[in-house]
């Protein structure tokens, strides 16, 4: 099982991700409250271990914008997570990952917005895009990821429910943000617990 952090914006944060054991890390460069710079981006990536993904987390970015980001901060792959078709960024040449809202009352279609390489089921329905720590309907989704390793579950997850979650999605990686955060921050002690929970259900 996978694990990405997502909402990385120091040094720090991604220094404790990659020792307890991140398998990838999430760079917001969207207007949200973990927004952070390429700059800034740039001078982190540059101690991430090769082996530990670096994605970049864009809301309706234009294309030439994305390209220009991920290669000035050695991104290793991109998530859309607006309205965006995959199609117009399949040119940039790393892999994508499309987020898919889960809305109560809505179908669940992982081609809503194009074919990508993998796709992140997050909590839909509101204004913000993403990182609202809120956990979706797990049973509309049950089993969606058995037998592919394309799925990847967000939405609300901590170390009390990630075990249940991976029972009933089998997804192939989850991502953690605000479950491992206090007051906004990255708490390297949540991240901790967060990892060994998902060990654990592993080790099941």
């Amino acid at each position: 099982m996978k694990v990405k952090v997502c909402g990385i914006q120091t040094r720090e944060d991604a220094r404790a991700a990659v020792r307890l054991g991140a398998d990838a890390l999430g760079f917001v460069f969207a207007k949200s409250k973990r927004r952070v710079s390429p700059a800034i981006v740039r001078s982190i990536a540059e101690e991430v271990p090769g082996e530990c993904l670096k994605v970049g987390v864009f809301v309706n970015e234009h294309p030439l914008m994305v390209r220009d980001i991920a290669r000035f901060c050695n991104l290793g792959a991109i998530q859309l997570h607006g309205d965006e078709h995959t199609r117009d960024y399949e040119s940039i040449g790393l892999p994508l990952i499309r987020s898919i809202p889960v809305i109560e009352g809505e179908k669940v279609d992982l081609n809503k917005y194009g074919t990508a390489d993998y796709y992140l089921l997050d909590t839909g329905g509101g204004k913000a895009r993403g990182g609202m720590g809120i956990p979706f309907d797990w049973d509309r989704v049950q089993g969606i990821g058995e037998g592919t390793d394309r799925i990847i579950l967000a939405g609300g997850l901590n170390a009390a429910n990630v075990s249940e979650a991976i029972q009933i999605i089998k997804p192939y990686m989850v991502d953690v943000s605000s479950g491992v955060e206090t007051n906004g921050v990255k708490n390297p002690k949540l991240m901790g617990d967060f990892m060994n929970a998902v060990k654990r259900e592993e080790m099941a």
